[in-house]
């Protein structure tokens, strides 16, 4: 079949398989947030802001979104797209930890935990929806 007529089923579509990654990096990383924060007392300040409920969503939708893109494009031009992807994420990844270094005490070990979870669930999980260079097709 061409790129043009070949179809997958809604339920276990590409596109719902990434959406509903990105929406549990930013839930899993709401969730740490919420026993760090409210239960566990940290102040949830860094750089002079406070870290809110809706910053933390938002920036965990942000990056998901953006490792989806970077990895759409990497399936139209790299040999291996999965591969290059995951070691290009994993990079991001490391450079992201250098942000928490400004929180102190509970909020530093928050913050570092909500980066390393939102970058292992969205690494891992748009990793395993990759395609072959050419095998690309439109996502919805």
């Amino acid at each position: 079949m061409n790129e043009m007529t070949e179809t997958r089923p809604a339920t276990g579509g590409t596109a719902v398989r990434r959406s509903l990654t990105v929406a549990a990096a930013a839930a899993a990383a709401l969730a740490i947030w919420v026993v760090a924060g409210p239960v566990l007392g940290a102040g949830m300040h860094a750089g002079g802001r406070h870290v809110g409920p809706v910053m933390v969503v938002v920036s965990s939708l942000v990056a998901g979104l953006a490792g989806w893109g970077l990895l759409a494009v990497m399936e139209r031009r790299a040999k291996r797209p999965a591969r290059t992807w995951a070691i290009t994420a994993a990079v991001v990844l490391g450079v992201s930890l250098t942000g928490p270094r400004s929180a102190h005490g509970g909020t530093f070990a928050a913050l570092t935990a909500m980066h390393l979870v939102v970058g292992v669930i969205v690494i891992a999980g748009l990793a395993a929806t990759a395609r072959g260079r050419g095998r690309a097709r439109r996502q919805g």
